[in-house]
């Protein structure tokens, strides 16, 4: 028995069959061509097919770190991709929650697997939208900062911003910087590199 229910909100399940916490080996058997995430135990459907302005920027922004790390060590994923989450070194039958961010940039090679990432990607990204704004900012702002996820993008296309946030010395995240439509994004993490994002806000 898999859940139903609404795309963001936690899922409502028959009480009969009602678990109190579900894993990865559950998100396995549900069907294909649903999207679900994980958070903590809890199934979460996702947002029917994403609107053309989150596909545009998804696909401009991917281009960009793509290109930007085609020679380097780290490798850039669009979603869907899982990423399982643990702070334990769970077994996957054992991992309550997996995720798909819509962009991730994964610079260990030894978390990647042909089931996607296990462990904390070095950047998530996530593009909001009205019915996934509570769970982007908050479970999953929780999350990618308890995992150890170095930095969380979070952008918001009605307004044409990028919020980044950095984990600082006390493993807490900082929002580090506000971008705009006109502005040059750069991250911590990559000295040097520079997106521009008139280009991604079309």
């Amino acid at each position: 028995m898999y859940p139903t229910g609404l795309g963001g909100d936690i899922v409502n399940v028959s009480s009969k069959k009602r678990k109190e916490k579900y894993t990865y080996a559950d998100y396995l058997n549900w069907p294909d061509g649903e999207r679900w995430e994980i958070i903590g135990g809890k199934p979460y459907l996702m947002s029917p097919a994403p609107s053309r302005q989150h596909q545009q920027i998804l696909g401009a922004l991917f281009a960009k770190i793509y290109n930007y790390l085609e020679d380097k060590a780290c490798q850039v994923y669009p979603a869907p991709f899982d990423v399982r989450l643990s702070q334990e070194n769970n077994n996957d039958d054992e991992i309550d929650t997996v995720v798909q961010p819509d962009i991730v940039v994964v610079c260990d090679e030894k978390k990647l697997d042909n089931k996607g990432c296990k462990g904390a990607p070095d950047i998530i990204i996530e593009i909001i939208s009205q019915s996934t704004a509570k769970k982007d900012l908050n479970e999953k702002f929780n999350l990618y900062e308890r995992c150890g996820v170095k930095e969380y993008w979070v952008i918001f296309p009605w307004e044409k911003t990028v919020d980044i946030y950095c984990l600082n010395q006390n493993y807490h995240y900082e929002k580090t910087s506000t971008y705009f439509a006109g502005d040059t994004l750069k991250s911590d993490l990559f000295p040097g590199w520079e997106i521009d994002l008139a280009s991604v806000f079309k």
